[in-house]
């Protein structure tokens, strides 16, 4: 897939460092994917190989079946390289063959109620024993995008994008922010580990905003440097200091604009500097901040607020 840590550039001169997913989301990475299905199917079925106690007592392993992955609200869907993920792992657990599965969507497609994004055809003991673990990540995926939708819709001609942070749900970072490209958002970072963003509490460990800058492109060449800004000054020092992004924090959009057209003054000298927007980032708010001519808007929410989207597995027919 295009990992975010290919999309965002290190170095210092000015360019992009944040990449926009106009082809689409990608792929899930299968590393992660095999690894959170096994942990997830554990959960639910315990210690290799499992057992599904209602399922394996009630059906037999040579019934056959067809069932539907269908939308039952309007949304965004998301996730569903998961699908055939659980499918094939429990198939194994269970000695059976894995379902085939014919997907009616595309990652990131609007759906209505009814519609059918999915349809499995295999062991119906291998289906019902992977529902409940298939929705619980497709519908969790399809929540965050369908979320992300929402904000990229509002942004829609401004020029700005809407950007996820690090507030993931522990293990599903992967999933949730491939959800959130789905939904026609932007990655910002995938971890602590591929972009530096400075904030109050390293400034305050330094020194000064200037000082942690230098620590870092001294420690860390190699990285791009962001920098949260609460004011006007401290923005301006960012700026002259080398920044190459600058978290914008809790700027009503009439103290956000100056922010901007500082910042955009200084340009010239410096190299063009990407500009966000964070803090009370809502869908009501979203547009009057992305005028002032800021290039991204972040929002927790996406990732640590989003329901699901819901979604069932429906059986249609058995032999």
């Amino acid at each position: 897939m295009a990992r975010v840590s290919e999309n965002v550039t290190g170095g210092s001169d000015g360019g992009k460092r944040v990449a926009p997913h106009e082809d689409g989301p990608g792929e899930l990475d299968g590393g992660w994917l095999e690894r959170t299905v096994r942990v997830a199917l554990d959960e639910d079925l315990g210690p290799v190989p499992g057992r599904d106690v209602t399922t394996q007592a009630t059906v037999p392993t040579s019934s056959r079946g067809t069932a539907h992955l269908a939308a039952r609200a309007a949304g965004v869907v998301a996730g569903l390289g998961v699908v055939e993920e659980v499918l094939a792992q429990v198939a194994t657990r269970l000695g059976l063959e894995t379902p085939r599965v014919e997907r009616r969507a595309d990652d990131g497609a609007r759906v209505q109620p009814g519609d059918v994004v999915a349809v499995l055809d295999g062991s119906v003991q291998v289906l019902l024993v992977a529902e409940r673990t298939l929705l619980n990540l497709v519908c969790r995926a399809s929540g965050v995008a369908t979320h992300t939708r929402r904000f990229a819709d509002v942004l829609e001609g401004t020029g700005a994008q809407v950007l996820d942070t690090r507030k993931t749900t522990p293990g599903l970072r992967e999933l949730e922010k491939f959800a959130v490209r789905a939904g026609g958002g932007t990655n910002k970072r995938m971890g602590l580990y591929d972009v530096a963003m400075i904030k109050d509490n390293h400034v305050v460990a330094t020194g000064s905003v200037t000082a942690a800058i230098e620590a870092v492109r001294t420690r860390f060449p190699d990285v791009a440097i962001q920098v949260e800004a609460d004011t006007l000054a401290q923005a301006v020092e960012a700026v002259q200091a080398g920044a190459d992004f600058l978290l914008l924090d809790n700027m009503d959009p009439d103290v956000l604009g100056p922010v901007v057209d500082a910042v955009r003054a200084l340009e010239p000298a410096v190299g063009h500097v990407e500009l966000e927007a964070t803090g009370n980032v809502t869908l009501e708010r979203a547009r009057a901040l992305a005028e002032t001519g800021v290039d991204y808007l972040s929002v927790g929410a996406l990732t640590h607020s989003s329901p699901i989207l819901d979604l069932g597995l429906d059986l249609v027919a058995r032999s």
